[in-house]
Protein backbone atom coordinates (compact mmCIF):
# COMPACT_ATOMS: atom_id res chain seq x y z
CA UNK A 1 0.00 0.00 0.00
CA UNK A 2 1.34 3.41 -1.01
CA UNK A 3 -1.04 6.22 -0.03
CA UNK A 4 -1.15 9.37 -2.11
CA UNK A 5 0.32 12.61 -0.83
CA UNK A 6 -3.16 14.12 -1.03
CA UNK A 7 -4.63 11.42 1.20
CA UNK A 8 -1.83 11.83 3.72
CA UNK A 9 -2.26 15.59 3.84
CA UNK A 10 -6.03 15.29 4.26
CA UNK A 11 -5.76 12.96 7.26
CA UNK A 12 -2.75 14.41 9.05
CA UNK A 13 -4.66 17.01 11.06
CA UNK A 14 -7.32 14.54 12.17
CA UNK A 15 -4.71 11.95 13.05
CA UNK A 16 -2.62 14.35 15.09
CA UNK A 17 -5.68 15.50 17.00
CA UNK A 18 -6.93 12.02 17.77
CA UNK A 19 -3.69 10.24 18.64
CA UNK A 20 -1.22 12.89 19.76
CA UNK A 21 -3.54 15.19 21.67
CA UNK A 22 -7.00 13.62 21.63
CA UNK A 23 -6.42 11.38 24.61
CA UNK A 24 -5.06 14.25 26.71
CA UNK A 25 -7.60 17.00 26.05
CA UNK A 26 -11.01 15.44 26.66
CA UNK A 27 -13.35 16.83 29.29
CA UNK A 28 -12.59 14.01 31.71
CA UNK A 29 -8.97 15.14 31.89
CA UNK A 30 -7.78 11.99 30.16
CA UNK A 31 -9.22 9.43 32.58
CA UNK A 32 -12.09 7.20 31.39
CA UNK A 33 -15.65 8.22 32.10
CA UNK A 34 -16.62 7.25 35.63
CA UNK A 35 -13.00 6.93 36.78
CA UNK A 36 -12.18 7.51 40.44
CA UNK A 37 -8.92 6.99 42.37
CA UNK A 38 -8.58 3.72 44.26
CA UNK A 39 -6.06 4.15 47.08
CA UNK A 40 -6.31 1.50 49.82
CA UNK A 41 -5.15 2.15 53.34
CA UNK A 42 -1.62 1.34 54.49
CA UNK A 43 -1.06 -2.28 55.55
CA UNK A 44 1.59 -2.18 58.31
CA UNK A 45 2.93 -5.70 57.77
CA UNK A 46 3.43 -4.99 54.06
CA UNK A 47 4.96 -1.58 54.77
CA UNK A 48 7.47 -3.35 57.03
CA UNK A 49 8.65 -5.42 54.03
CA UNK A 50 9.73 -2.34 52.07
CA UNK A 51 13.53 -2.00 51.94
CA UNK A 52 14.91 0.78 54.12
CA UNK A 53 16.57 2.54 51.18
CA UNK A 54 13.19 2.75 49.43
CA UNK A 55 11.02 3.70 52.39
CA UNK A 56 13.42 6.22 53.96
CA UNK A 57 12.07 9.20 52.01
CA UNK A 58 8.45 8.05 52.16
CA UNK A 59 8.21 7.98 48.35
CA UNK A 60 7.84 5.18 45.81
CA UNK A 61 9.47 6.55 42.66
CA UNK A 62 8.76 4.73 39.40
CA UNK A 63 10.39 5.25 36.04
CA UNK A 64 7.85 5.51 33.24
CA UNK A 65 7.71 6.57 29.61
CA UNK A 66 4.46 8.19 28.44
CA UNK A 67 2.66 8.08 26.12
CA UNK A 68 1.92 4.36 26.12
CA UNK A 69 -1.84 4.54 26.53
CA UNK A 70 -3.73 3.12 28.30
CA UNK A 71 -0.82 2.20 30.57
CA UNK A 72 0.70 5.65 30.93
CA UNK A 73 0.05 8.96 29.18
CA UNK A 74 -0.43 12.62 30.08
CA UNK A 75 -3.67 14.41 30.81
CA UNK A 76 -4.42 17.99 29.77
CA UNK A 77 -2.62 19.30 32.87
CA UNK A 78 0.53 17.31 32.11
CA UNK A 79 -0.01 14.71 34.83
CA UNK A 80 1.06 11.16 34.01
CA UNK A 81 -2.03 8.94 34.25
CA UNK A 82 -3.05 5.47 33.10
CA UNK A 83 -3.85 2.01 34.38
CA UNK A 84 -0.27 1.26 35.42
CA UNK A 85 -0.07 4.55 37.26
CA UNK A 86 -3.27 3.67 39.12
CA UNK A 87 -1.97 0.22 40.05
CA UNK A 88 1.43 1.54 41.15
CA UNK A 89 -0.23 4.33 43.18
CA UNK A 90 -2.40 1.73 44.92
CA UNK A 91 0.67 -0.40 45.66
CA UNK A 92 2.44 2.66 47.08
CA UNK A 93 -0.61 3.39 49.24
CA UNK A 94 -0.60 -0.15 50.66
CA UNK A 95 3.10 0.32 51.43
CA UNK A 96 2.38 3.62 53.17
CA UNK A 97 4.36 5.57 50.59
CA UNK A 98 3.67 8.57 48.37
CA UNK A 99 3.55 7.69 44.68
CA UNK A 100 5.87 9.58 42.34
CA UNK A 101 6.13 8.84 38.60
CA UNK A 102 9.43 9.87 37.01
CA UNK A 103 9.22 10.45 33.27
CA UNK A 104 12.17 8.94 31.38
CA UNK A 105 13.16 7.63 27.98
CA UNK A 106 12.04 4.00 27.85
CA UNK A 107 15.57 2.74 27.23
CA UNK A 108 16.84 4.52 30.37
CA UNK A 109 14.31 3.17 32.88
CA UNK A 110 16.01 -0.15 33.66
CA UNK A 111 19.50 1.43 33.89
CA UNK A 112 18.02 4.03 36.27
CA UNK A 113 16.58 1.22 38.36
CA UNK A 114 19.99 -0.41 38.54
CA UNK A 115 21.57 2.92 39.51
CA UNK A 116 19.03 3.41 42.30
CA UNK A 117 17.61 6.68 40.95
CA UNK A 118 14.13 5.10 40.77
CA UNK A 119 12.63 2.36 42.95
CA UNK A 120 10.69 0.52 40.26
CA UNK A 121 10.17 0.40 36.50
CA UNK A 122 6.51 0.82 35.52
CA UNK A 123 6.21 1.29 31.77
CA UNK A 124 4.51 -1.59 30.01
CA UNK A 125 7.43 -3.96 30.56
CA UNK A 126 7.00 -7.42 29.11
CA UNK A 127 8.58 -10.00 31.40
CA UNK A 128 11.07 -11.76 29.10
CA UNK A 129 13.78 -14.35 29.85
CA UNK A 130 16.43 -11.88 28.73
CA UNK A 131 15.22 -9.16 31.09
CA UNK A 132 14.93 -11.65 33.95
CA UNK A 133 18.68 -12.17 33.86
CA UNK A 134 19.12 -8.75 35.47
CA UNK A 135 15.71 -7.83 36.90
CA UNK A 136 12.72 -9.39 38.62
CA UNK A 137 9.18 -8.70 37.43
CA UNK A 138 6.09 -8.64 39.61
CA UNK A 139 3.50 -9.89 37.12
CA UNK A 140 0.09 -8.24 37.03
CA UNK A 141 -1.33 -8.93 33.54
CA UNK A 142 -0.99 -11.20 30.52
CA UNK A 143 -1.11 -9.62 27.08
CA UNK A 144 0.18 -10.29 23.59
CA UNK A 145 1.21 -8.47 20.44
CA UNK A 146 -1.37 -7.29 17.92
CA UNK A 147 -1.20 -5.30 14.72
CA UNK A 148 -3.38 -2.46 13.48
CA UNK A 149 -3.64 -1.15 9.93
CA UNK A 150 -5.50 1.58 8.05
CA UNK A 151 -9.12 0.47 7.78
CA UNK A 152 -9.92 -1.48 4.65
CA UNK A 153 -6.35 -2.43 3.73
CA UNK A 154 -7.05 -6.15 3.54
CA UNK A 155 -3.66 -6.96 2.02
CA UNK A 156 -1.71 -6.00 5.13
CA UNK A 157 -1.22 -8.92 7.52
CA UNK A 158 1.33 -10.07 10.13
CA UNK A 159 1.27 -13.47 8.42
CA UNK A 160 2.65 -11.95 5.20
CA UNK A 161 4.84 -9.02 6.33
CA UNK A 162 7.58 -8.95 3.69
CA UNK A 163 7.68 -5.69 1.77
CA UNK A 164 5.63 -3.79 4.34
CA UNK A 165 6.46 -0.63 6.26
CA UNK A 166 5.77 -1.33 9.93
CA UNK A 167 5.90 1.16 12.79
CA UNK A 168 6.79 0.27 16.39
CA UNK A 169 7.88 1.92 19.60
CA UNK A 170 11.65 1.65 19.86
CA UNK A 171 13.12 -1.15 22.07
CA UNK A 172 9.70 -2.61 22.95
CA UNK A 173 8.99 -6.32 22.49
CA UNK A 174 7.04 -5.47 19.34
CA UNK A 175 10.28 -4.30 17.79
CA UNK A 176 12.73 -6.82 19.26
CA UNK A 177 10.56 -9.97 19.27
CA UNK A 178 8.10 -9.33 16.45
CA UNK A 179 9.09 -6.96 13.67
CA UNK A 180 12.88 -7.28 13.66
CA UNK A 181 12.83 -11.11 13.54
CA UNK A 182 10.22 -10.98 10.76
CA UNK A 183 12.44 -8.52 8.86
CA UNK A 184 15.43 -10.83 9.21
CA UNK A 185 13.40 -13.81 8.01
CA UNK A 186 12.28 -11.88 4.92
CA UNK A 187 15.87 -11.01 4.05
CA UNK A 188 17.14 -14.53 4.63
CA UNK A 189 14.44 -15.95 2.35
CA UNK A 190 15.26 -13.46 -0.39
CA UNK A 191 11.89 -11.73 -0.21
CA UNK A 192 11.23 -8.02 -0.28
CA UNK A 193 12.54 -6.50 2.98
CA UNK A 194 10.47 -4.97 5.74
CA UNK A 195 11.00 -1.29 6.45
CA UNK A 196 10.89 -0.74 10.23
CA UNK A 197 9.94 2.71 11.49
CA UNK A 198 10.99 2.98 15.16
CA UNK A 199 9.56 5.81 17.26
CA UNK A 200 10.17 7.01 20.78
CA UNK A 201 6.49 6.68 21.70
CA UNK A 202 3.62 4.35 20.86
CA UNK A 203 1.45 7.35 19.92
CA UNK A 204 3.84 8.33 17.15
CA UNK A 205 4.07 4.74 15.94
CA UNK A 206 0.28 4.53 15.76
CA UNK A 207 0.12 7.91 14.05
CA UNK A 208 2.49 6.68 11.34
CA UNK A 209 -0.03 4.00 10.39
CA UNK A 210 -2.96 6.38 10.68
CA UNK A 211 -1.54 8.91 8.22
CA UNK A 212 -0.28 6.26 5.81
CA UNK A 213 3.41 6.54 6.53
CA UNK A 214 3.36 2.90 7.67
CA UNK A 215 1.33 -0.02 6.40
CA UNK A 216 0.83 -1.36 9.92
CA UNK A 217 1.51 -0.67 13.59
CA UNK A 218 2.72 -3.40 15.97
CA UNK A 219 2.26 -3.01 19.72
CA UNK A 220 1.11 -4.80 22.85
CA UNK A 221 -2.54 -5.75 22.42
CA UNK A 222 -4.06 -3.30 24.95
CA UNK A 223 -2.07 -0.46 23.39
CA UNK A 224 -3.17 -1.36 19.87
CA UNK A 225 -6.80 -1.64 20.97
CA UNK A 226 -6.60 1.76 22.67
CA UNK A 227 -5.24 3.39 19.49
CA UNK A 228 -7.87 1.74 17.29
CA UNK A 229 -10.70 2.78 19.61
CA UNK A 230 -9.60 6.41 19.37
CA UNK A 231 -8.95 6.56 15.62
CA UNK A 232 -12.53 7.41 14.61
CA UNK A 233 -12.65 4.23 12.54
CA UNK A 234 -9.50 5.01 10.55
CA UNK A 235 -7.53 2.11 12.06
CA UNK A 236 -8.59 -1.50 12.50
CA UNK A 237 -7.17 -4.50 14.35
CA UNK A 238 -5.69 -7.16 12.10
CA UNK A 239 -4.97 -10.79 12.91
CA UNK A 240 -5.07 -12.50 16.27
CA UNK A 241 -3.15 -11.65 19.42
CA UNK A 242 0.10 -13.62 19.43
CA UNK A 243 3.15 -14.19 21.65
CA UNK A 244 1.13 -13.73 24.85
CA UNK A 245 3.41 -12.93 27.78
CA UNK A 246 3.23 -11.41 31.26
CA UNK A 247 3.52 -7.72 31.99
CA UNK A 248 5.41 -6.85 35.14
CA UNK A 249 6.66 -4.11 37.42
CA UNK A 250 10.46 -4.21 37.24
CA UNK A 251 12.61 -4.31 40.38
CA UNK A 252 16.27 -5.11 40.86
CA UNK A 253 17.20 -8.77 40.79
CA UNK A 254 16.74 -10.58 44.12
CA UNK A 255 15.92 -7.32 45.91
CA UNK A 256 13.48 -7.10 48.82
CA UNK A 257 11.28 -4.89 46.64
CA UNK A 258 10.10 -7.95 44.72
CA UNK A 259 8.35 -9.68 47.63
CA UNK A 260 7.15 -6.35 49.05
CA UNK A 261 5.54 -5.36 45.74
CA UNK A 262 4.07 -8.83 45.27
CA UNK A 263 2.57 -8.68 48.78
CA UNK A 264 1.00 -5.30 48.02
CA UNK A 265 -0.37 -6.57 44.70
CA UNK A 266 -1.75 -9.68 46.41
CA UNK A 267 -3.55 -7.44 48.88
CA UNK A 268 -5.11 -5.54 45.96
CA UNK A 269 -6.18 -8.82 44.35
CA UNK A 270 -7.76 -10.19 47.51
CA UNK A 271 -9.64 -6.99 48.29
CA UNK A 272 -10.93 -6.58 44.74
CA UNK A 273 -9.14 -3.27 44.22
CA UNK A 274 -6.92 -4.80 41.52
CA UNK A 275 -9.82 -5.89 39.30
CA UNK A 276 -11.63 -2.60 39.94
CA UNK A 277 -8.63 -0.57 38.80
CA UNK A 278 -8.25 -2.53 35.57
CA UNK A 279 -11.99 -2.48 34.90
CA UNK A 280 -11.96 1.33 34.98
CA UNK A 281 -9.66 1.13 31.95
CA UNK A 282 -11.81 -1.55 30.24
CA UNK A 283 -9.20 -4.26 30.83
CA UNK A 284 -11.01 -7.46 31.79
CA UNK A 285 -8.89 -10.14 30.09
CA UNK A 286 -5.48 -11.46 31.12
CA UNK A 287 -5.85 -10.68 34.82
CA UNK A 288 -3.79 -12.71 37.29
CA UNK A 289 -5.36 -14.67 40.14
CA UNK A 290 -2.35 -14.32 42.39
CA UNK A 291 0.77 -12.18 42.59
CA UNK A 292 3.75 -13.68 40.78
CA UNK A 293 7.43 -12.87 40.45
CA UNK A 294 8.83 -14.00 37.10
CA UNK A 295 5.63 -16.08 36.73
CA UNK A 296 6.34 -17.96 39.96
CA UNK A 297 4.23 -17.83 43.16
CA UNK A 298 5.84 -16.09 46.10
CA UNK A 299 6.09 -18.21 49.25
CA UNK A 300 4.07 -16.83 52.13
CA UNK A 301 2.32 -14.25 49.94
CA UNK A 302 0.25 -15.90 47.22
CA UNK A 303 -2.99 -17.73 47.88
Amino acid sequence: MTPSRTAIAATTVVAAASLLSGCVTNVEGGNPEGWSPILPEKVPEIAAMVPEEVGADGVLSVGTNPPFAPFEFKDSQGNVIGVEMDLAAAIASVMGLEFQPVEQDFALILPSLQAGTVDMGVSGFTDTPERRETFDFVNYLYAGIQWARPTGDAETSPEDPCGLVISVQRTTVSETEDVRPKAQACEESGQEPITVLSYDTSDNAALAALIGRADAFSADSPVTAWAVNRSDGDLELVGEIFDAAPYGFAVNKDSEMGPATAAALQHLIETGAYADILAQWSIEDGLVDTALINEQPVEGISQ
